[in-house]
């Protein structure tokens, strides 16, 4: 028995084999995804970019927004020292 499950495992046409996914999807098909992940990839870019200028602009304002106080507590001076 063990010699006819051998034989039948090794029956197999190499051809199937050969036959990849690639080959069976349609050359348009593969054209469209490529185009559509490219661009999904430069709609995350502008994302990233978008957020990115966000931040900075966020950053800006808080800068500008600071009171005296503020400022002198992050002065590395010592102003202690100019009485």
């Amino acid at each position: 028995m063990k010699k006819k499950a051998k034989q039948k495992n090794q029956s197999k046409p190499k051809e199937e084999a050969a036959v990849t996914l690639k080959d069976m999807i349609n050359p348009e098909l593969i054209k469209q995804l490529k185009e559509q992940q490219d661009q999904l990839k430069a709609a995350e870019e502008r994302k990233k970019e978008a957020e990115e200028k966000r931040k900075r602009e966020e950053r800006r304002l808080k800068e500008k927004n600071k009171s005296f106080e503020e400022l002198l507590n992050e002065s590395g001076m010592n102003w202690k020292e100019f009485k």
